[in-house]
């Protein structure tokens, strides 16, 4: 994105007279960048004791560049989180779970890692995969973006990138090559798309890829 002239944003810091003329920014007049569509992040926790609804919660919304860096750099790394957690980022107005009327006829590219890469790769896949959300990265077929999700368990992590319509096959596809290169994932490491009717009621374990690359 372009930057604002510098100068646009900067005032003269006290009286008009000011005699060392030092422009220091207003806070009030900064300009912050504006992303295409508003964001929720959302963070689960699982607790057995209460519904799995009820261990959901939005953390914050943002809609600028500066808005989500700084969400970004508070927040624990996806690699710190206990196991049973969750990030998720939706777009605002829909919620990280596949019953929303926005995800239900769709589906998700799903990344499945291990324990060692969780070290190695599980930060930097979520931070690319936030970035192409943010950044409309996946061009035409943005639109057809819903979120991302990040889960942290013993067995294994999975990042997801969530999508609207299962049916639309080019697009799902285009979608899925575009986020492999974009995260510069290795060869050895295969993505799945799977549709949540497909998934739902089933273990992961037996849900077949309708895609794969």
């Amino acid at each position: 994105m372009a930057e604002s002239s510098t100068e646009s944003r900067l005032v003269k810091h006290g009286d008009s007279d000011d005699r060392d003329g030092d422009a220091v920014p207003d806070p009030e007049h900064v300009i912050k960048h504006p992303l295409e569509n508003s964001w929720a992040m959302w963070f689960f926790k699982n607790d057995k004791s209460r519904d799995w609804k009820d261990n959901l919660r939005v953390i914050t919304t943002f809609d600028t560049v500066e808005d989500f860096w700084g969400l970004y750099n508070h927040t624990l790394p996806a690699s710190r989180l206990q196991s049973g957690c969750d990030y998720s980022v939706f777009k605002t107005g829909i919620q990280p779970m596949w019953e929303d009327v926005q995800n239900k006829k769709g589906g998700r590219w799903l990344i499945n890692l291990n324990k060692t890469q969780r070290q190695t790769h599980l930060d930097d896949f979520w931070l690319e995969t936030l970035l192409c959300l943010i950044g409309e990265g996946f061009d035409e077929y943005s639109e057809e973006i819903c979120g991302a999700t990040v889960n942290i368990r013993n067995k294994g992590d999975k990042l997801g990138l969530w999508t609207r319509d299962a049916n639309k096959n080019d697009a799902t596809k285009k979608i899925g090559y575009k986020l492999k290169e974009s995260l510069n994932v290795p060869s050895k490491i295969v993505i799945g798309f799977q549709a949540h009717s497909d998934t739902a009621g089933k273990a992961g374990s037996t849900v077949k890829n309708r895609f794969t690359v």
